[in-house]
């Protein structure tokens, strides 16, 4: 179904940028058998499932090395990298969506449209990279506002300042990576991570403590090998990316051009996908801000209860980016059937495995805990094991209503309903977490009641998505333009 872009065709793109236009509908492709559906998910999901462990681990090492060197340290790095990630999910998400936009070309069999939509992707990237250095000025009176101790205080500021530097390469490797995950060729991806985690975890050695004869430069040095192993993966990706096999079937470098139709297409759906999860980051950087206010030891506990959670949760983000380049894939074909059936299988496979990992939290806390206590600071460590082995319940009680909200969202937005998901995020984290917390420590409730309502936002958003995708209104959605043959 390949064909020139004529004068009708760009007629067509610029009536989908009209966000008032009808959904389109794409020519129907020949009726040949395709291969099980759970198998074609399980085939996508696992490589996914394993690169995004290679983040969870890269952020685990991190963790790891500053706890066992220096407690506050540790404690800093978590509240510091929330307050990154929220402008950076916003920018990482919208270059991560190009993803969307290449599953349904794929599907759709137009092949020259793939490499030319992954370009706006890198030239969004680029262009938000170097714009996020604007943030490096601004770093202390952020961290002044937050108003934690000033210990803490001064080594978040610290940490946030080099994260700023990896936003460039952080942003390159989500575009590009989409290419190959929206095609279904998500093994590429893993050796992508993997360099860049062995990159970060080696110079996570020399650099915190000052190893192999490098100089002790603590938080700082774990920030600095998060931005080399950024670039390490950056580079060998577009690299990849520029192979001959791509740049003949896909046009991954006669594509290079700007083309300002598909880069609004590109922000249009992108920038309220990549919303919601700004809009959650930032509700619960707040609920992570505020447990501070409960003192040191419960600001501690839960940042190590979230590292913890993440590394359950992380590896299922895999399951949810193929069950959004299956429903792109099986919707660019004209088969909203088979999306669907796709949607449940992952959700099938994400609730039994977050329910088994539940399982592991409640039974045996101390596994999870035992690897990030530190050598020193016994006295600064005993309180925050003991909060934590509490905290675990409640990850235990909300993965499973996680895992609902992450496929089911993830299923929405291969369609191209990113609106709906950010609106859900607004409407329900701060009324739902935020304020609450917020009154449980005016009241004088404790942190746990705070958990409480953590845990009471993450299951209306999975009763919210799960209505939404059940009234079936995506099946209509597409995100690329409609073809026209001349």
């Amino acid at each position: 179904m390949g064909g020139g872009m004529g004068a009708d065709q760009a007629a067509a793109e610029d009536s989908a940028d009209d966000p008032g236009s009808s959904p389109v509908e794409l020519l129907p492709t020949p009726d040949v058998p395709p291969p099980s559906v759970l198998r074609g998910l399980l085939a996508l999901a696992w490589p996914l499932v394993l690169s995004n462990s290679f983040t969870t681990v890269q952020v685990t090492i991190d963790r790891w090395f500053l706890s066992r060197f220096d407690a506050d340290m540790a404690t800093a790095s978590v509240a510091a990298s929330m307050i990154f990630w929220l402008p950076f999910v916003l920018l990482w998400s919208t270059a991560g969506y190009v993803a969307t936009f290449v599953a349904q070309y794929t599907g759709a069999g137009r092949h020259d449209r793939v490499g030319p939509a992954t370009w706006q992707g890198i030239y969004f990237a680029v262009a938000a990279g170097i714009a996020f250095l604007l943030l490096i000025p601004v770093s202390p009176a952020i961290f002044a506002a937050i108003d934690h101790s000033p210990n803490i205080q001064a080594l978040e500021d610290t940490y946030f300042r080099v994260l700023c530097w990896f936003a460039l390469p952080g942003l390159i490797t989500a575009a590009v990576s989409a290419f190959f995950s929206g095609r279904g060729e998500s093994t590429v991806i893993i050796w992508i991570n993997l360099v860049g985690t062995v990159v970060n975890a080696f110079l996570d050695y020399c650099l915190i403590g000052g190893n192999l004869g490098f100089p002790v430069w603590g938080i700082a040095g774990a920030g600095w090998a998060t931005v080399a192993g950024g670039w390490a993966s950056a580079l060998l990706a577009v690299g990849w990316m520029l192979r001959k096999r791509y740049r003949d079937s896909h046009q991954t470098l006669s594509g290079w051009h700007f083309d300002p139709a598909l880069f609004r297409r590109l922000c249009r759906f992108g920038i309220p996908s990549g919303a919601h999860w700004a809009l959650d980051i930032s509700a619960f950087n707040a609920f992570v801000i505020l447990t501070g206010y409960f003192g040191d030891s419960a600001l501690g506990a839960t940042g190590l209860a979230i590292t913890i959670n993440s590394v359950a949760f992380i590896p299922m983000l895999g399951m949810g980016q193929a069950v959004t380049i299956l429903v792109g894939q099986y919707l660019g074909e004209n088969r909203p059937d088979r999306a669907e059936r796709a949607t449940w299988y992952g959700l099938a496979v994400a609730g039994g495995y977050m329910g088994l990992v539940a399982v592991l939290l409640v039974v045996m806390p101390t596994a999870f805990i035992a690897p990030f206590q530190g050598d020193n600071d016994a006295e600064k460590w005993q309180p925050i094991a003991d909060h934590v082995a509490v905290l675990l319940i409640f990850v235990a009680a909300y993965s499973i209503f996680d895992a609902g909200n992450l496929v089911l969202s993830f299923g929405l937005r291969g369609a191209g309903d990113t609106l709906f998901v950010s609106l859900v995020s607004l409407a329900l984290a701060w009324p739902v977490m935020v304020v609450p917390t917020y009154l449980a420590w005016k009241l004088g409730w404790g942190l746990y009641w705070a958990w409480f309502f953590a845990s009471l936002y993450i299951g209306f958003q999975a009763l919210c998505f799960l209505l939404r995708f059940r009234h079936g209104k995506w099946k209509s959605m597409r995100v690329i333009e409609q073809q026209v043959i001349v």
